[in-house]
């Protein structure tokens, strides 16, 4: 397995579990999680900034 540091730009959602979902289902895109945090909100422009670590088996 290899790990990879991420950044990604997720929309806000009405709700936090909304928001949840919608990171988790970004994230599962790059790998498989092992942590994440968010780490600003841009209101302006509904977006919030996730980093996170994300393992992948290797190629």
């Amino acid at each position: 397995m290899t790990t990879h540091f991420i950044t990604a730009e997720i929309d806000l959602q009405e709700t936090p579990a909304e928001l949840l979902k919608a990171i988790e289902t970004e994230l599962n895109k790059q790998g498989e999680p092992l942590r994440w945090a968010i780490t600003s909100v841009d209101v302006d422009q509904q977006k919030a900034k996730i980093e996170a670590v994300v393992t992948t088996p290797k190629s």
